[in-house]
């Protein structure tokens, strides 16, 4: 019986977001296929598929989309328990449409903004020229701007040190490393900041010490 109920209670999570765990499946898939694959054919594969500036001059849209289907290092499980942590709660939260508009809009424009100062570096002599085929996939900034975006859902005393930690996770790389991922996952939190308005009318976030009041009367 427990275990029966054990399993409605993860199946009941799953189910209320139904976006997260489709996305998570198809990673699954992706991700089996790129451990099939020869050293030598799956870089050029992804290079074809990476939003890196030949590709995006080209093909914007297809490899928009098609870059966040792929996982850069191929290890999948971290991102299961990334995608049940923090992006289920925020579909489940905000409804699979407006969570997807977050995660559009991290992607798109953080990629948009990086490679564009990748190209800007380029064209100063700051990188290379071969730069422009830089592999670049994955769903990190998706992730980052869905990170961000729950520092919403999250009560007044404690919104303000849940921000911080963000700010600092993915402001210290950009800080000391300096690479363009570093600053497509910082651009990426402050678009998730920036979505604000997408919460309004979402659930109000609850004060443990409010609810633990209710029990206690």
């Amino acid at each position: 019986m427990r275990i029966t109920r054990g399993l409605h209670r993860v199946w009941t999570y799953v189910r209320g977001a139904p976006g997260t765990y489709v996305w998570l499946a198809v990673l699954f898939v992706t991700t089996v296929a790129m451990h099939h694959m020869s050293p030598d054919f799956e870089a050029e594969f992804l290079r074809q598929r990476s939003t890196n500036i030949r590709e995006l001059s080209s093909n914007p849209v297809r490899v928009l989309v098609s870059s966040a289907m792929w996982i850069d290092g191929g290890r999948w499980l971290p991102y299961a328990v990334l995608y049940s942590v923090f992006h289920a709660p925020a579909e489940r939260w905000l409804g699979t449409a407006r969570w997807l508009a977050v995660c559009a809009a991290a992607h798109v424009l953080a990629t948009l903004i990086s490679e564009g100062a990748l190209l800007w570096g380029i064209r100063h002599g700051m990188a290379p020229e071969s730069a422009v085929n830089t592999l670049d996939i994955g769903v990190s900034y998706a992730l980052a701007g869905v990170v961000a975006v729950l520092a919403y859902r999250i009560p007044v005393p404690w919104r303000a040190p849940y921000a911080a930690a963000v700010l600092i996770v993915y402001g210290v790389p950009l800080v000391t490393g300096r690479t363009f991922t570093d600053l497509g996952h910082f651009t990426s939190v402050l678009i998730g900041f920036a979505c604000c308005p997408l919460v309004r009318g979402r659930a109000r976030p609850r004060n443990p010490k409010e609810t633990a009041a209710v029990v206690e009367g």
